[in-house]
């Protein structure tokens, strides 16, 4: 679906790479935007959480051309910029956490993100601009630029990890299954670390070597398309599970499942473990999408405050529900023995219908990720002034980046833990932290409430206690955490 755009030449080539100053960088523009439009698709969700400096010149609303998306396609944008691997962790949220306090946090942190774009907007309203980045700049000057720069880096490249590790988990099931292999089979040419290496070198890594986003940008819709049928298909298996002889099924090739005689089908409703300190940094890692809110605002059809603002409030409401949905019809499915990734939960070989889901949903992440390698490298560049383009430093920091994600997913043991650390951190800050401090600093005393003061200073110290708490629990369980009979 297209996806108009009034952000100039200059702003569409950060999405390309560093080689903004180079007269081919206008290559991306030439191919794609014609008569001042460009497909939303390569606006894609989380490429929109990154973008660079350029057209960081520009102060005011009014020198913005005037939006021409509508309310609906705005709200598919955003929903867009929601929708992540953030779903996939969430049943395991709920094992952890019991319904009850589970709803709970889910329906707090919608609220507090919706609460953080008001206050975003507030600050694109003071200061007539409508980039992170420059609001970052305003207030704090180069720090204040550096840490949404960061933020975002980090967000992303958490995103690319939690995609390679999917592809760690669900291509050796595929595998098997194709070849007539059960899922105890454990050969080393099914080893999910030898898939992720093979993955990165003979698709990711030349895609990445692009120069352009080219038919990447379209994997936006095809990965909302396919975490929607993964919902479908979670609520469908629901009904046609039986929990025991999944439990029998899982604990005979699962050895995550330390002792079957613990394994439980009757839901719990309020429960505090040591695996309880990764469900608010999950619930966040799934809600941010803060960076791509001043982009898809200025491209807002007959834009204000109070129209972005409900674009905000029905993406959001959307969202909570799709993610309501699958996290207690995956965890009612499994109980106590949900993955922490939810997919790899369903392991039976004569499930045609979850095959299909993990097919999608491999491939739509292996395509993602080259697009979200595109805004972290071409953050790298920018953050280090390097803009003239050369194809020695590009294949270097290419190659060196895509062997330290290798890295880190080879040795990562569960994709909680970047569930966790990211949530904790990148996605705290752009939620909570940036929002309210750019808000404390940039709104004026004459349109700034004492009572509206006092409540972005609690919302800014919510933000400080959830790392202050989350960080230190989630590290801790690295050190001395044990399973207790449920997966990881």
């Amino acid at each position: 679906m297209p996806f108009s755009t009034g952000m100039d030449s200059t702003e569409l080539q950060n999405m390309n790479s560093p080689e903004d100053d180079d007269d081919e960088s206008n290559d991306f523009v030439e191919d794609e935007v014609s008569n001042g439009q460009i497909s939303g698709q390569y606006m894609e969700r989380e490429s929109r959480r990154s973008l660079t400096t350029n057209h960081l010149d520009k102060q005011k609303c009014d020198e913005y051309d005037a939006g021409t998306t509508s309310f609906k396609m705005s709200v598919f944008n955003l929903s867009n910029a929601i929708m992540g691997s953030g779903i996939l962790g969430l049943a395991y949220a709920v094992a952890n956490t019991g319904i009850i306090l589970f709803v709970f946090l889910l329906a707090s942190v919608t609220i507090l993100s919706v609460y953080s774009i008001h206050l975003l907007l507030k600050c694109s309203k003071e200061t007539g601009s409508m980039v992170y980045e420059k609001l970052g700049e305003l207030a704090f000057g180069t720090p204040g630029k550096l840490a949404v720069f960061g933020s975002t880096f980090l967000q992303n490249f958490g995103a690319i990890l939690s995609y390679l590790f999917i592809v760690k988990m669900e291509l050796p099931l595929i595998i098997k299954y194709l070849i007539g292999q059960p899922e105890t089979y454990t050969a080393w040419y099914v080893d999910g670390r030898l898939f992720v290496v093979t993955i990165t070198v003979v698709i990711i890594l030349p895609l990445c070597l692009l120069r352009t986003l080219g038919y990447l940008g379209y994997t936006s819709g095809f990965s909302l398309a396919c975490m929607t049928f993964f919902l479908i298909a979670v609520v469908y298996k629901k009904f046609t599970t039986h929990c025991p002889t999944l439990a029998m099924n899982t604990t005979s090739h699962n050895e995550e499942f330390n002792d079957s005689s613990n394994y439980t089908c009757e839901p719990q409703y309020f429960i505090i473990n040591s695996k309880t300190a990764y469900a608010l940094p999950t619930i966040a890692f799934a809600f941010v999408c803060h960076p791509s809110v001043l982009p898809i605002y200025s491209e807002l059809k007959e834009r204000s405050q109070q129209k972005m603002q409900k674009v905000s409030n029905v993406s959001f409401l959307a969202m909570f529900t799709m993610y309501l949905l699958t996290a207690l019809f995956g965890y009612l499915t499994f109980y106590d023995g949900v993955h922490s990734e939810l997919l790899y939960t369903y392991h039976d070989r004569n499930d045609t219908l979850m095959l299909i889901v993990r097919l999608a949903v491999v491939t739509a992440v292996v395509l993602t990720v080259p697009v979200l390698f595109f805004t972290i490298r071409s953050s790298l560049f920018e953050l280090t002034k390097y803009r003239k383009f050369n194809w020695l430093s590009y294949i270097i920091v290419t190659i060196l980046l895509l062997i330290l994600l290798d890295l880190l997913v080879v040795f990562i043991p569960s994709i909680k833990d970047i569930f966790g650390i990211i949530g904790a951190t990148s996605s705290n800050m752009l939620i909570f932290i940036l929002p309210s401090s750019l808000f404390l600093k940039l709104v004026t005393r004459e349109t700034r409430k004492i009572k509206q003061k006092i409540a972005v200073s609690a919302f800014l110290g919510l933000g400080i206690l959830f790392s202050l708490i989350c960080i230190p629990l989630v590290i801790y369980d690295w050190i001395y955490g044990k399973d207790a009979g449920r997966a990881d």
